[in-house]
């Protein structure tokens, strides 16, 4: 199965999941997929983390030349934001760098005092006569000061309410236990295998 994104810190994630499901999996880069930032960030254009987890997932199936293909679309949803940065989290300044969006998101909940945020995911698989889409959630709060060096993009400034810490400071173990994007793709790998062959 093709593991369609160029993001390492979701490979380090996902790879774990499908080789304990017993799954093989390769990426874009192996594959020789080289990156196409036009087409790709057109890809995701769609209003909810499913359309564009699908839409991506279908992209990357037909430029594979049809290779199964799972593709996921995730994002930070804080409350006291009306949602944002929700499906545009990744693209959420004009830099798209995780300290441009962090020092976006510190200042956007500055002064207030609901933090309530959770995180998103959307997992989507294309492949086999298959089209499936599974979602996963966390909920946790914003926290004013980075804590831990872990994970990737909001991670340090997500305190997810079962851990009681931050993504950043959770090992990889911890993260894949309560994290959106180990629910999502749990599901989405359950559904994979209740779908009768064809």
């Amino acid at each position: 199965m093709l593991l369609a994104t160029r993001n390492a810190g979701k490979l380090r994630e996902l790879r774990p999941l499908f080789a304990a499901a017993g799954l093989a999996t390769t990426d874009l880069e192996t594959l020789g997929i080289e990156p196409d930032p036009e087409a790709e960030d057109g890809v995701e254009a769609h209003e909810t983390f499913e359309a564009n987890a699908i839409a991506k997932a279908r992209y990357f199936y037909e430029v594979s030349g049809g290779v199964a293909t799972i593709a996921d679309d995730s994002g930070l949803e804080v409350v006291a934001l009306g949602g944002a940065p929700g499906v545009r989290s990744r693209r959420w300044t004009v830099e798209a760098t995780d300290a441009a969006n962090n020092a976006r998101l510190v200042a956007s909940v500055a002064g207030r005092t609901d933090r309530h945020a959770r995180y998103v995911c959307a997992a989507a698989f294309i492949g086999l006569g298959h089209e499936l889409v599974r979602r996963g959630e966390v909920d946790g709060s914003i926290v004013d000061v980075a804590r831990g060096a872990g994970g990737f993009g909001y991670d340090p400034y997500f305190q997810a309410d079962e851990l009681g810490r931050t993504f950043g400071e959770a090992t990889l173990e911890e993260k894949a236990r309560v994290s959106h994007r180990a629910r999502a793709f749990g599901a989405l790998l359950a559904a994979i295998a209740a779908e009768p062959a064809r």
